[in-house]
């Protein structure tokens, strides 16, 4: 039972990360109207570096692919924690709206990599 519900929320944040990852590529889904003006000051410096939106982007392509494989999830789970920080830091600071979402994230990734520290311990081997 554990492991269903390991999987099926694995999936879940894997597609919302590639759901990230995609929209910050192809910008497909709309910015609402009434974003707090420091997350709107902050969106337009990270806009000023060129290549860290596709970066992150990527970064979070490549996680949420990672994160749908049970084989490969542990290191999905290290390629998408620090964008996750990101994340957190962001809706802990500017955005708290969007914290409950952040914090179940964070929540998931925390299991998986819990789930897969056997295999952490293994590469400090």
């Amino acid at each position: 039972m554990k492991t269903k519900m390991l999987n099926i929320l694995s999936i879940l944040s894997a597609l919302l990360f590639l759901n990230g990852g995609l929209n910050k590529l192809f910008n497909y889904i709309p910015v609402p109207p009434d974003l707090p003006p420091a997350l709107v000051a902050d969106n337009a410096a990270f806009m000023e570096i060129e290549w860290l939106m596709p970066l992150v982007a990527i970064v979070e392509i490549i996680g949420g692919l990672l994160l749908i494989f049970r084989k490969t999830r542990a290191i999905g789970a290290l390629v998408i924690f620090p964008i996750m920080c990101g994340i957190l830091l962001i809706h802990a600071t500017v955005a708290q709206s969007g914290l409950p979402l952040a914090i179940g994230l964070s929540l998931i990734l925390g299991w998986i990599m819990l789930d897969s520290k056997n295999k952490y311990l293994s590469l400090l081997d």
